[in-house]
């Protein structure tokens, strides 16, 4: 349960898909973590995972969440994980870069139609592998992949146009402004004819602000 009363079902990839349908008739959501941004780096450092059996066990969540949504049928199917599913990846414990993390996220939205995907700054261990970093990133570079994966999500950007696939992003700024600041051609903006998808791209206007000056 989360602070709202709301169920999230975190599944282990090689759980009985039996069992997985039966217990997310009774959550909300659904979360199978991928872990980490690249399959090299879960072979590497948690060999116990199977990046491969991770996707299969979230493709059949995502074929049970369409079937619960299936048009048309006259006896619609028990619901299951009616908000979706989701998953996890830890930021820093191997070296894939900030763009190379969201183009990840990107292909797991298309692929499985996820709702989240949420980030976790790498934390030590004591006494952990050698290959394992020392400290952990900022947390500001967890705040900013939020921030971007925001931008993808609801105000219509695509990856590429935030950070390419082997850049970081600008911590000192967030990425909507940094955006901004690259593309100054497109300012100023004249909001009393530009249409939603431009004034969703200046800094400071949010969707819901957006909404009442449309």
């Amino acid at each position: 349960h989360d602070f709202r009363g709301y169920i999230h079902l975190k599944v282990i990839p090689e759980a009985s898909p039996a069992l997985v349908d039966q217990a997310a008739l009774y959550a909300d959501r659904v979360s199978i973590n991928i872990e980490l941004p690249r399959d090299e780096s879960l072979s590497a450092l948690a060999p116990e995972k199977d990046a491969g059996g991770i996707r299969k066990a979230m493709g059949a969540v995502r074929l049970g969440v369409e079937a619960g949504k299936e048009p048309g049928r006259k006896a619609r199917p028990p619901r299951y994980a009616p908000a979706g599913q989701s998953t996890q990846m830890i930021v820093g414990a191997d070296q894939a870069s900030d763009g190379e993390i969201l183009k990840r996220s990107e292909r797991l939205y298309a692929a499985y139609r996820l709702k989240r995907v949420y980030y976790s700054a790498f934390s030590p261990i004591p006494d952990s592998t050698a290959r394992l970093p020392l400290a952990r990133p900022p947390l500001i570079r967890e705040h900013r992949l939020y921030q971007a994966d925001w931008l993808m999500r609801f105000y219509g950007f695509e990856r590429q146009e935030i950070v390419d696939e082997t850049q970081d992003l600008d911590l000192s700024v967030d990425p909507k402004l940094a955006w901004a600041l690259r593309n100054r051609g497109e300012f100023p903006l004249d909001l009393n004819t530009a249409d939603r998808e431009r004034m969703l791209r200046v800094p400071g206007l949010g969707a819901r602000s957006v909404a009442r000056m449309l």
